[in-house]
This record gives structure tokens, C-alpha cells and sequence, in this order.
């Protein structure tokens, strides 16, 4: 058994992030990662050549930290990316951002006119109602759009990605994804060319090779400074004593060993840690932890002869005749991400759960279904054109916010602030749906909370770092908008008192 002042869970976007912040206060830690490259869901995959994302990732932030480890860990080797997407809807394509003309000419005179006047009722109804605010993802879209847009645009889209129904989906998600947005601003900038959603910026940050080049690079900086990163590594359990975790017990291929630590730092699922503990945390915990969902993703990665498809980044797909929900095409984001000027990569993404039809599918039918809906779709694929494909499946892409998971959450967090060693951070850590800048900045929290500051990871904005400029020095003078109060746990007696920055 060796002991490190720090040991960090996962090599995603915030365990590399902790470990690179701790390298810079030469302190040393280990960074243990079950899969078999660095880059959690911000990894790129190689396929014959062709590199493709799991799932879009630009990068953009008003985090002047975050940014500044962007660049130094890649410098120069950053592009500049135009943005640009838009939505198939029943057989025509949508600009996104909204454009006046576009829409009009798509949906007609009289559906436009419709939507205008469903938006003219819902806000009617939230000023007769400035009290009540709204609990579901339909509430609350509904409320900033009207009925018919939220029909239109957002039902499918959102059930399709979720799996559920958007009146069985929390308000915080729509919150903290679309925040800023509304069917007036949306005309002002079609009018006017304004635009400050987070969302719909213009233009990106983006890695000559990837967001995966930036995680790569970040781990051989680390190794080469003397922080280890074990891939293929499980973690399997966590000795606690009292309110101390005293050491892991990971596995790695054959071979099984024990790390001991002054402090622990994870970004795996919250569910899967509370399992890992021992002795076991109390019942209404570990319930707590089956309790929270999560949504999987897979992506089917298609060559085609093509030199030129369509101009998007990427596309969604909003049409309920279509499994696919978004069409990424890696060539927009990047030229170097394919090899062959003459072919063009397409990224098509399905979101399901294990034991779905969908991901119980074989890889040779899912090519198949991807080619068909490639074609029927209209983006200029023929009969023909799909050379080869390939299928990558990733587990727990997305923390669901559905009805109970605020108050399983709550008990969990109740739970976790009891220990005086151990900061979950990042996307799955916290079971937040953070982008990448939001999973590094709590990362960047923790480690100065283990030199001495005191910061709530639970309470760190989504928001604020999209609209304002901002550094971590800020955190203190500054109050961060926390999210709701959760309903009191058995457990709430054990809160410690905690600084919100």
C-alpha cells in the first residue's frame, strides 16, 4: 500500500483538472481511471483514422482560470470555430439561432401567427400568477414560450433525449440549460443580431484534434511532473472510519491494490462511491443512491464518400419519426479530424437507457438504422455513400433530473458533507449536468478547499460563469444564486456549516 497526500477518482474533465491544480502546488496525488483512455465523456475516439467526439464539446467560458489551463495545457494548437446549427422539424430545416424569415417561410403565416399569440397568453397567465412558479421542464419552457412553440420545438426533442416525460422532468434542468432564453429575446436577436444565452454563441474554442487532444496532453504533462495516471483501473472500495476515508482498494487487470491518502477526491457516480463504501452507509442513503437515474448515450460514427454534406456543426433532430436526436459532423468542427479530404465523418447520436430496445441492438443493425436515417433525412447522403461505420456506447452520459432526484440528492449531500476528507466534483460527482468548464471549476474549488478555503461544490453556478466575467477570486465577494432547498433529510442534523461562495 502507498500513501499520497491525494488521491483523485476518475480522468475526466475535473479529475485532470484537480490532479493539474495539484501539480502546480507541487503536491503529489494518483489519478485512478476505469476506462481505458482520459477524457470521460470529453474524450475522442479513433476509428481508422477518422476522430470523433462523444457528443460535441466546444470550448467556451467566462472563467478566466478555466480558460487559462486550456491554454497552457494546448497554446496555439486551438481553432477558431464558426457556430453553426440548426433543427430539422417535419421535413424542413430551422435556423438556430431563431431566424424571422426562415421560421416564418417554414411554418406558414398561420402557425406563426399562433405561436405568437400562445406566447402573448402564457406570459398573461405568469403576470395573473407571480407567485407560482413552475415545478416541470413543460412549466417552465411553457411559461418563456407559450404552449405551441414548446409543442413545436421542445417536447420531442427533450422526451427523446430523456426518455421520460417533459412533465415528469425537473425545472432545474431547464433552468440551468436554457436560462437566458425566451421567445421576445429570441426576436430581438433575429431582428437585431443580439445574442447572450450561453447556448448560442457564434463562435468556439475547439482542439485541432479534439477535446480528447486536451486530456491526453494534460495526462502526459502529469506524468511527466510525477503524477501517475492508471487507466483500466476500478476502483473497487472505500475504507471509512468515522468521518475519514483511510484508503481505496482498486483493481487493475489482475492485479488489485491498496492507496492510502490524506484526501480524496472523486468524480465517479455518486451511486456507484456510496456503494464502494465500507463499512456501508445507512439504508436511506444507499436507497437514496438507487433512486438517482441516469440517461446512456450512443453514438454511431458513419465514413461517407462525400466531400461536403451539409455546413452545421451539428443538427438536432426534433422529428418523432427519427431515433436519431442529434447529427454531429466532425468535419465542420475540424478538418484534421478526418484523414480523407474526400470523406466526411457523421456522428450520429441516439440517447437510451441499458436494456432498451435501442441499446440492446446489435452494431451491425444500429449502422444499419444510422444509414437509413442518414439518407431519409435529406442531408445528402445516397444509397452508396456509407463506407463503414462504428458503434461507441457510453454509460451514464447524463444525471436525469427527474421528479424524486432533488430530495434523493439532498440525502446524499447530507451524507457526503459529513466526511472531512473527501469532495466529489464534476458532472457525475455531483450528479449535476455541468458542461466541461462548470465540472473543472469545482474541481479547481476542491483542491484550494484542501489548502485552506472553504467552498460548497453543491452551490457552484452554472449560470454566472456563461454571463459574467469572473475569477475564483471573485467567489468571496460575490454571492452565487444556489439552487432550490432541498426538503430536510434524516440526515440534515449532520450538515456541517459550509461557506457559499
Amino acid at each position: 500500500m502507498e500513501h499520497y497526500p491525494v488521491v483523485v477518482i476518475g480522468a475526466g474533465p475535473a479529475g485532470l483538472t484537480a490532479a493539474y491544480e495539484l501539480m502546480k502546488r507541487e503536491t503529489s496525488a494518483i489519478v485512478l481511471e476505469q476506462a481505458d483512455k482520459v477524457g470521460g465523456i470529453s474524450r475522442t475516439e479513433v476509428y481508422e483514422g477518422y476522430r470523433f467526439d462523444i457528443g460535441g464539446h466546444r470550448f467556451f467560458t467566462k472563467v478566466s482560470e478555466v480558460q487559462q489551463i486550456w491554454q497552457e495545457i494546448l497554446g496555439d494548437e486551438f481553432i477558431k470555430v464558426p457556430r453553426l446549427s440548426r433543427i430539422y422539424y417535419r421535413g424542413k430545416f430551422y435556423n438556430y439561432p431563431l431566424s424571422l424569415l426562415n421560421t416564418f417561410t417554414n411554418l406558414g403565416f398561420v402557425p406563426s401567427a399562433l405561436i405568437v399569440l400562445s406566447y402573448l397568453k402564457a406570459r398573461l397567465q405568469v403576470k395573473l400568477n407571480p407567485g407560482k412558479e413552475a415545478e416541470t421542464f413543460e412549466e417552465w419552457v411553457t411559461e418563456r414560450f407559450g404552449a405551441r412553440l414548446y409543442r413545436t420545438f421542445f417536447k420531442t426533442y427533450t422526451e427523446k433525449v430523456w426518455g421520460i416525460p417533459c412533465s415528469k422532468i425537473r425545472a432545474d434542468w431547464a433552468a440551468q440549460r436554457i436560462q437566458g432564453m425566451s421567445l421576445k429575446g429570441a426576436v430581438i436577436n433575429a431582428l437585431f443580431g443580439s445574442q447572450n444565452a450561453k447556448s448560442l454563441i457564434r463562435e468556439f474554442d475547439y482542439p485541432l484534434l479534439g477535446p480528447g487532444m486536451m486530456w491526453e496532453r494534460c495526462q502526459e504533462i502529469l506524468e511527466m511532473r510525477g503524477t501517475p495516471v492508471h487507466l483500466n483501473t476500478t476502483v473497487t472500495r472505500i475504507e471509512r472510519v468515522g468521518t475519514q476515508i483511510k484508503r481505496i482498494t482498486a483493481r487493475q487487470g489482475n492485479r488489485t491494490f491498496q492507496s492510502s491518502a490524506d484526501h480524496f477526491i472523486s468524480t465517479m457516480p455518486v451511486s456507484a462511491l456510496l456503494r464502494c463504501l465500507d463499512p456501508s452507509p445507512p439504508q436511506e442513503v444507499l436507497q437514496a443512491a438507487r433512486g438517482l437515474r441516469y440517461r446512456d448515450f450512443l453514438i454511431v460514427s458513419l465514413i461517407i464518400n462525400r466531400e461536403h454534406l451539409f455546413p452545421d456543426n451539428w443538427i438536432y433532430v426534433h422529428s418523432p419519426e427519427f431515433k436519431v436526436g442529434r447529427i454531429q459532423n466532425f468535419k465542420n468542427w475540424s478538418p484534421a479530424m478526418v484523414p480523407d479530404p474526400s470523406k466526411t465523418c457523421l456522428g450520429m447520436e441516439y440517447f437510451c437507457s441499458v436494456g432498451e430496445p435501442l441499446w440492446q441492438m446489435s452494431d451491425a443493425e444500429l449502422i444499419k438504422l444510422a444509414t437509413q436515417e442518414a439518407i431519409a433525412l435529406g442531408l445528402g447522403v445516397k444509397r452508396g455513400d456509407v463506407e463503414d461505420g462504428v458503434v461507441i456506447r457510453q454509460r451514464k452520459a447524463y444525471p436525469v433530473y427527474d421528479a424524486e432526484y432533488r430530495q434523493h440528492l439532498q440525502v446524499i449531500q447530507d451524507y457526503l458533507e459529513t466526511f472531512d476528507n473527501l469532495q466529489t466534483v464534476g458532472r457525475n460527482g455531483l450528479h449535476r449536468y455541468n458542461n466541461q468548464d462548470h465540472s473543472m471549476l469545482t474541481a479547481m474549488l476542491a483542491v484550494r478547499n484542501i489548502f485552506g478555503e472553504e467552498h460548497n461544490l453543491w452551490t457552484v453556478n452554472t449560470e454566472r460563469s456563461y454571463h459574467e466575467e469572473f475569477t475564483l477570486d471573485d467567489a468571496r465577494s460575490k454571492p452565487v444564486l444556489a439552487p432550490p432547498r432541498y426538503p430536510e433529510s434524516p440526515l440534515s442534523r449532520y450538515r456541517p456549516k459550509a461557506t457559499i461562495f
